[in-house]
């Protein structure tokens, strides 16, 4: 057997397995039904978890999350009204308030990790899985963006400062009206829809199907 024969045949043999993400256990390749679920033996982590149309959805839901977010952004998000006075605020407002002095560096983090980034992962989402969806070849770079939206996940915050804002209401609830806006409330659905996107999420499956679409 040639050296050449004998790489291909290793990489073959590597392109079957798999490793856990928790506790980096090796696996082959598991062959899951639609709707079934594949374990990891020695942690009990998912490891693949195909369902039918799921590319489809998580496009449609991506594109959904980049519509609320577009939403949030512009739209009214809080209302406080106190002696008599009142001041309406944007997501764009609260990262503004720090825009002035040795705070710009905090106003630019918190632009990037409620707005920026989240805005970027969905449309990479969107780029990399949406001719697929359609039963087309992958996108160029297609993995490159999926692999992107994948770094930049732990990053994306929207979710945690609808958190911080939940957590801030209660302490302001006792000192002045607080009016919820629209954009308060697309960022609550902007959460919801992500939750949902990522059970339908199967990062085996995309991966293989990327890469056997852009090979083709």
């Amino acid at each position: 057997m040639t050296q050449h024969a004998h790489q291909d045949l290793t990489d073959a043999a590597l392109e079957d397995l798999i490793v856990c993400p928790a506790c980096d256990a090796l696996y082959r390749v598991p062959d899951v039904p639609i709707g079934g679920r594949g374990r990891c033996g020695r942690c009990g982590h998912s490891l693949a978890a195909p369902r039918k149309n799921a590319m489809a959805r998580i496009v449609m839901l991506a594109s959904t999350s980049l519509v609320l977010m577009t939403a949030a952004i512009f739209f009214p998000f809080i209302e406080l009204s106190a002696g008599g006075m009142t001041r309406r605020s944007s997501v764009l407002d609260a990262a503004l308030t720090f825009s002035q002095g040795i705070t710009v560096p905090l106003a630019l983090a918190v632009a990037a990790f409620i707005v920026v980034l989240p805005m970027i992962r969905l449309a990479a989402i969107v780029y990399a899985l949406a001719p697929m969806s359609f039963g087309w070849h992958a996108a160029p770079y297609a993995k490159r963006a999926f692999r992107l939206a994948e770094t930049l996940k732990p990053w994306a915050m929207a979710e945690i400062f609808v958190i911080g804002v939940a957590v801030a209401l209660v302490k302001v609830a006792g000192l002045a009206t607080v009016g919820l806006g629209t954009a308060f409330w697309a960022l609550v659905l902007l959460v919801l829809v992500n939750i949902l996107n990522d059970t339908f999420m199967c990062k085996l499956t995309l991966w293989r199907t990327l890469e056997h679409r852009s090979r083709s």
